[in-house]
């Protein structure tokens, strides 16, 4: 099925989990928030949030810094 990753498409087989994807793209995890659909999934949901064809998800970390 195709998705949407921060604007680019990939293909992911059915039944994905978010846990699943963010595995194969993501080393390091801590300060990751991850948007599917416009909606902020928790952290503690992604093992349970299967992905569906036409999903858009974005991906954003953060980061500290400053003065």
């Amino acid at each position: 099925m195709k998705i949407f990753f921060n604007g680019e498409e990939m293909h992911v087989e059915d039944g994905v989990t978010l846990t699943d994807l963010v595995a194969g793209l993501i080393v390091d995890t801590r300060g990751v928030a991850i948007e599917r659909n416009l909606a902020i999934v928790m952290k503690s949901k992604w093992d349970q949030t299967i992905l569906a064809d036409g999903d858009r998800l974005e991906c954003v970390q953060f980061v500290g810094g400053g003065f």
